[in-house]
């Protein structure tokens, strides 16, 4: 057993998981979605029935009632002595159905790879001879590769140098990389919220205390609250993304950007700039990048390929000050020895031609966006859709805080999703449904119906007093 969730915890995790009737298959569901996104990792012991029940103010017997049906799913097993602990996803069905070929898989959000990229591959393979001849172990990254990143910021309007590049193994460990350098135990973290989960993981683990800044569809960023936050707390970091944001899909106005660069220099804040779904423009047009001329050391930017040519290709990069640069490679054994020359071989390639990916990108996204915005609009007008030029996704305001419930009555039937409070910092958000427009359209159409469908079972099951709530709320 590695760890242990307490029963206050588990509370906080499960938000308004009360959302069906019989109440202990309501959390029953609340704990598999927890395991599901692995906010709850496997080998888990979870609080004992007394301590859980008395957190959630239930009765013991409908603690034990969901454990029961936990175990009957595979999702926990109990250990004379030991309690109750939670599996590894190989022993779990997905929600109440296995997965099969023929689901729906959007929890991802990820287009599937660019079309063009095995030749690509073939091209690098056949240069292996020379790949091979290298060390193999580099923690900076390959010249040619860093110099074709310094050149698109270049010709985006930020002057870079290769000196100014780092090559990581993704974006992802770009984020963990620059959290553990600039960050120190209970340090301040501005992020916007709702916002990518893996970052606030990442974030989290190095040590940073998270305070949100609301950003949404309509209106975007709440700059009078992110001003007051940058003045009161002067956090060390903020982690943003400024082009069609993660979930929202919202991109920052000029006078957005700004306003938050300013306050960033004033607290003496870096800010972070996630640039990972930028390129994934639809029909929003070329945009001025914003946060340029800042104090030196204000910045640093994060891209990869993972959303624009592959979730496969493990390439990403930090652009940086060439002392923050310098910090990074100091620090990054200990996360790992280099980007493997492979994939950067390939990279460099695909740089190439990268306007040509990028208008394919957006024509594969414009086909799903526009097929499930209009299927849904048909088939849930009381849900609210927002209108997005650009990303991955629709981040989708409901009429009824059942996103969770949504996301389990929507894995039986096919389709797999993650509830809007994955996109949370502090609980909520059940209100709202991420849902990605990364697959083909018909696919798309398929899972609207799959949600409308979904949707009436999950209000018609919904506890009187939820809907009613909704109701006056709306």
């Amino acid at each position: 057993m590695d760890s242990r969730v307490s029963a206050r915890a588990l509370a906080a995790s499960l938000g308004g998981w009360r959302t069906r009737e019989p109440a202990y298959e309501a959390l029953a569901d609340g704990i598999r979605l927890l395991c599901l996104d692995n906010r709850i990792a496997p080998r888990t012991a979870l609080p004992a029935e007394r301590e859980l029940a008395a957190a959630l103010h239930v009765s013991r017997s409908t603690v034990a009632a969901a454990y029961r049906s936990l175990r009957d799913t595979g999702h926990i097993a109990s250990l004379r002595g030991s309690g109750s602990v939670t599996l590894p996803v190989g022993h779990r069905e997905v929600g109440r159905a296995t997965a099969a070929e023929g689901m729906i898989d959007l929890q991802q959000a990820s287009p599937p790879a660019w079309p063009g990229l095995a030749g690509v591959m073939a091209e690098a393979g056949a240069n292996s001879a020379a790949l091979i001849s290298r060390v193999g172990y580099d923690v900076l990254g390959g010249g040619e590769l860093r110099e074709a990143i310094a050149r698109r910021y270049t010709e985006r309007g930020i002057p870079t140098s290769a000196a100014e590049v780092l090559v990581t193994t993704g974006a992802q460990s770009a984020i963990h990389l620059v959290s553990s350098v600039l960050l120190g135990r209970g340090d301040r973290v501005v992020v916007e919220t709702p916002t990518y989960p893996h970052a606030v993981d990442a974030l989290r683990r190095a040590g940073g205390r998270l305070v949100g800044v609301p950003v949404t569809t309509d209106v975007g960023w709440d700059i009078d609250r992110a001003e007051q936050v940058f003045a009161r707390t002067l956090p060390v970091m903020a982690y943003l993304m400024p082009d069609f944001q993660n979930p929202t899909g919202r991109s920052m106005t000029a006078a957005e950007r700004t306003a938050i660069l300013t306050a960033g220099e004033r607290a003496g804040t870096v800010l972070v700039l996630d640039e990972t779904t930028a390129d994934l423009d639809i029909d929003r047009g070329a945009v001025a990048p914003g946060f340029v001329g800042a104090e030196p050391g204000t910045v640093v930017r994060i891209g990869s390929l993972g959303k624009t040519v592959w979730g496969g290709l493990r390439v990403g990069w930090v652009r940086a000050e060439g002392d923050l640069i310098r910090r990074l490679v100091a620090a990054r054994p200990a996360h790992d020895l280099g980007t493997p020359e492979f994939e950067q071989a390939i990279a460099a390639r695909l740089l190439s031609d990268f306007d040509a990916i990028v208008s394919q990108r957006s024509g594969l996204l414009r086909a799903g966006r526009d097929a499930v915005v209009a299927a849904l609009r048909a088939q849930l007008p009381e849900w609210r859709i927002p209108d997005v030029h650009g990303g991955v996704a629709l981040w989708i305001e409901l009429d009824a805080p059942l996103s969770s419930a949504l996301v389990m009555e929507a894995r039986s039937r096919g389709v797999l999703l993650t509830a809007g409070s994955r996109f949370s910092i502090e609980g909520g958000h059940d209100r709202h449904l991420r849902v990605p427009f990364t697959s083909p359209p018909d696919d798309m159409v398929r899972a609207a119906e799959v949600l409308a469908d979904s949707w009436a079972s999950v209000r018609a099951g919904a506890p009187t007093s939820v809907i009613e709530h909704a109701g006056a709320v709306v």
